[in-house]
Parts: structure tokens; sequence; C-alpha cells
């Protein structure tokens, strides 16, 4: 069985469903360092913030980005009464005076929302010098950095482990989000705002998966150009809480089952092989309280959540089923990616074992 030194998932991870007022209010999480937002029944944008850079706007780079287009950091007119601010207790929606869509009055969204450790500290284990916010405990960490243009560049994630999932961001240029997954880190590169499959260029990560320490920069612009500023999202898979990997697809409603070890809170799966043209599916409890699991938002995407049977997903005790045959999520013979994180662990250090539902 999967024991865990984290009983109480939501401590580190958790998802919120709530309504926008257009004023102010608080989503509880103690040390909140990353919240992804996004309108759940409109056209609109993803939005992120980051206890790193900040929740509003001080200097450019401004702090909201977009995980679902290139716009570098913005929002200049996210004050301090509009943006996000991080609380050691709870973390605080402003007004969304802005605009930006993630707290007008009346309308639906999902936040979720990763535990790091404030407002990050220097980090000189690479050979460029970090700010890492690090949640050891989970295996998250947010990283700030500064790129050199040099080639086999290194830079500290302060997580003590190997990361499993990266996704770096340029932020004061229009440019693409790169990914690093543990099973493509050396064979080839992908995009978290894009519909695209593996592709086998080896600019962003120089061929090398990360160690317990650093990670690995060619000199790749999107992830290392002279003088630009970036931040990275790490996470190294701990057991009972996270995990990251690949399966194949069956074609079949029928489709393969996928073991974590714990009960998933949120999957996100991308068709990463071939001719793959699909975008990153995000599936989670709070949206999706029963089986099937098919209301459906892509992490690439601008559009309003929508009822996707063919892609949907059974959420398990032990880890999650494909139940459509959609390419986005189960064409036979085609690799997926995927990272998961637990809303129980199967078995804590208590004993009490994860129930289906």
């Amino acid at each position: 069985m999967a024991y865990t030194t984290i009983n109480k998932s939501t401590e580190h991870f958790d998802t919120k469903v709530y309504t926008g007022n257009g004023s102010s209010q608080t989503l509880d999480m103690d040390n909140l360092g990353l919240l992804w937002m996004k309108n759940r029944t409109e056209t609109s944008n993803h939005n992120l913030f980051d206890s790193v850079r900040g929740g509003y706007y001080t200097s450019a780079p401004g702090p909201n980005l977009r995980p679902n287009g290139t716009t570098p950091g913005s929002g200049s007119d996210i004050t301090s009464a509009y943006g996000i601010t991080f609380g050691s207790s709870s973390s605080t929606i402003g007004s969304d005076g802005g605009g930006y869509n993630y707290n007008q009055n009346g309308k639906s969204y999902v936040g979720w929302q990763w535990r790091a450790n404030g407002t990050g500290v220097s980090n000189t284990d690479g050979s460029i010098t970090s700010t890492v916010s690090a949640n050891t405990t989970s295996g998250f960490s947010i990283v700030a950095y500064t790129g050199t243009g040099i080639v086999n560049s290194t830079v500290g994630h302060g997580l003590g482990a190997k990361v499993d999932f990266l996704m770096i961001k340029d932020l004061g240029n229009s440019s693409n989000w790169i990914v690093g997954h543990k099973d493509t880190f050396t064979t080839g590169e992908i995009y978290l705002n894009l519909t695209n499959a593996l592709s086998a260029a080896f600019g962003p990560f120089n061929k090398t998966a990360p160690t317990t320490s650093v990670f690995n920069l060619g000199t790749d612009v999107i992830c290392n150009g002279s003088g630009r500023n970036y931040v990275g999202y790490c996470f190294a898979e701990k057991k009972g809480f996270s995990k990251f990997g690949s399966y194949t697809g069956n074609g079949n409603a029928d489709g393969p089952f996928i073991y974590t070890g714990f009960k998933p809170a949120l999957v996100i799966q991308k068709h990463y092989s071939g001719a793959a043209t699909e975008g990153w599916q995000m599936w989670d409890t709070k949206r999706n309280t029963y089986n099937l699991t098919d209301l459906n938002l892509s992490a690439d995407s601008s559009s309003a959540e929508f009822t996707a049977t063919a892609r949907a997903i059974d959420i398990l005790s032990n880890g999650f089923k494909c139940r459509g045959a959609d390419n986005s999520g189960n064409a036979s013979g085609q690799g997926y990616i995927y990272m998961a994180f637990a809303e129980n662990p199967l078995v804590g250090t208590n004993g009490v074992p994860a129930t289906a539902r």
C-alpha cells in the first residue's frame, strides 16, 4: 500500500470553486505559493499568480500570467486592491478592477492552489543564482532567475529531489511556455499553451534530466536568453501525494487504468506522441463531484468549461481510468503524459484507507 507522510493533502494542494463578488474574498490556504484561476462559464484567459513575483503590480513585468497564451507578465493596473495578497494564514483575491476575470461579480470560477514557502530565498546551487520558494514536503517550488544565454547553465530548484515536471515562462517577452516532464526531458520539448506533440529539439533543457538540486538549460531564449527574466514551477513526485508519468491509450471506453497510489484531486493529461493536436485536459473533484468525471477545461485554451463524455475519466481511490476513446486522452497506441495531485492518500500513516466515490 502507498503510505505517505502527507495525510492531509489539502495542506499542500487544494481546488476551490467560488463565485466572484467584485470586491474581495479569501481562499483559505496557509502559505499559498501558486494560484491558478479560470472562469468556468465564459471564454476567458486563465490567470496565474505566485508569491515570489507577488500578487499585484509593483514594477514591470507585471504579476499576471496566462498559461493559455504567450503574453508576458502583465497587469500594470493590478494594484494592491485589485490583485492577490498572499498571507501567512490565508490569501485574498482583490476586486479584479482590471477586468482580468478572476473575481467578477456573480461569475463562476475554479482555483487550483499549491503551497510553497513565502516570497523565496537566494539559491546558489546552479551556475545561475535563483530565488526559490520551496515546499520540500510536497515537492513544489517556485523559481525565479535571469538567463545568461550560456549553454550548460543550471538553476537551483531547492527541492532536494529530482524534478519530475517543470514549466517555465519568459516574463518580459511574448513566448511559449516550455514544459519538461520526467518522460520528455531527454527526448524533446513540449509547450503548455499549445496543442503540439513532443518535438525532438533540445534547446531548452540541454537534453539533460534535472538532478536533486538543479535543472539544466541550453541557450534557447525561451528559457535562457541573456538578461531575460523567467519563472519556473517545479514539481517532484511524492509518494501518496503526487504522480507524474505516461501511459498508452487503447481507443476503448474501457480505457487504461493509471495507478497513482492515491485518490486524485486534480488530473492533467496531454497527448504527446505522433501528430498530436490535442490540448492539456484538466479534471478535478470539486467541479466533478462524481463519476463520470466529464466537466473539462483545457490549460492551453480560453474556452469555457464543457461536458466532454468522449474524453471523460473515472477518478478512483487509487488512480484514474480513461472512460472515453477521444484522441485527447485515449487514442489506440498513442502516448500520453499526465500529472496528478491527491485528494487523499490510498493509505496514510494513520492506516486509514481512501474510499472510492
